[in-house]
């Protein structure tokens, strides 16, 4: 089932392990148990905490797909934050833009897609595309789930 309608920034910062300005995405548009697209301009903002040298490097978009990561685990489980995660591994990344911060992309829409769920973790494909449809970056995120304490 997809839901669609959305969650703002204050509903998705209530959801994942990041605050403030750390906070990457803007809305969540739809999610279903294979996947959730969201949107957001914070790639723009001149206090975004991953800008270094007064730019904010395509690398940076990585960023954007785990918080996405996060926001899906969490809507999965009901509404309910989890234990931290941790990036176990990045595949198959492909950088297509010269940096992130260029105006002319517009919102970033970011879709993240489960490929595979485990107990002890999950494989992510994930894709940043700007405003006007253009490819910004793909990656496939491998994230580890540790054991409980």
């Amino acid at each position: 089932m997809t839901h669609p309608g959305g969650l703002d920034r204050a509903a998705i910062a209530a959801l994942i392990p990041h605050a403030h300005n750390m906070v990457l995405l803007d809305r969540a548009e739809t999610w279903d148990a294979g996947s959730l697209l969201c949107r957001t301009r914070s790639h723009l903002d001149p206090a975004n905490p991953l800008r270094r040298g007064g730019r904010l490097a395509t690398i940076c978009g990585i960023e954007y797909g785990l918080q996405a990561t996060a926001l899906h685990g969490a809507l999965l489980a009901g509404g309910n934050p989890q234990a931290y995660r941790f990036l176990a591994a990045l595949r198959d990344v492909t950088l297509q833009v010269d940096r992130l911060d260029d105006p002319s992309l517009e919102a970033l829409e970011v879709l993240v897609q489960l490929q595979r769920h485990e107990v002890t973790g999950c494989i992510y494909a994930m894709q940043l595309h700007g405003g006007d449809g253009r490819p910004v970056l793909a990656a496939r995120a491998v994230i580890a789930v540790p054991p409980p304490a």
